[in-house]
């Protein structure tokens, strides 16, 4: 009896050491939006623009330490220009961002980001796949994310073209001279955890 007794603690023991030592499997990170920002930068012939966008959910999933997929939602009604002043043009170029001839954010009041691949560049990088859905249509884009902690950054280059958002595009239209407006725009993400 005394031996059975001793061989149940010694497997409860080691088996409670085991289950404790395994690392969480899926686990979903909630991002915490009201402290994580989205900052764009677009680009014209003349100059540039930028502004922020508010995240209104999203998570990344981990696998331990380890990233393994995750999904955004972004707020467009929030597109804001940071480098003009009021009174000066800011109003008018965000109008004219929520307007039909960029993001039509009365018909698509968000955007969204779902990863489909996530592959290790080393311990805290990864270069990310993921469909971008804008103005209702999705197409993929490849981003580099990075971890600490709990924080993580990303930046991805965006083609507007391929969500129909052609207005200045010398893509599409000729004799813009220098009212033309670069197809790229770029997203810097700064997400807490």
């Amino acid at each position: 009896m005394k031996k059975s007794l001793l061989s149940l603690a010694l497997v409860t023991v080691f088996g409670l050491a085991a289950t404790a030592s395994t690392p969480k499997e899926d686990e979903k990170k909630q991002i915490n939006v009201s402290e994580s920002t989205v900052t764009w930068k677009g680009y014209k012939v003349t100059g540039e623009h930028n502004g922020t966008i508010k995240l209104k959910s999203g998570h990344l999933e981990m696998n331990g330490k380890k990233l393994t997929g995750g999904e955004f939602v972004v707020d467009m009604t929030t597109i804001s220009c940071s480098d003009l002043e009021p009174g000066q043009g800011k109003e008018k170029l965000e109008g004219h961002l929520k307007s039909g001839d960029f993001f039509g954010v009365e018909a698509h009041p968000t955007s969204k980001l779902v990863f489909t691949s996530v592959k290790p560049m080393n311990d805290n990088s990864y270069t990310v796949t993921g469909d971008l859905t804008i103005k209702g249509i999705t197409s993929p884009v490849t981003l580099v994310v990075s971890m600490y902690e709990n924080k993580a950054t990303a930046t991805v280059k965006v083609d507007r073209t391929k969500f129909d958002i052609k207005y200045g595009s010398g893509s599409f239209f000729d004799n813009l001279g220098d009212k033309a407006i670069y197809d790229d725009f770029d997203l810097v993400v700064d997400l807490a955890l």
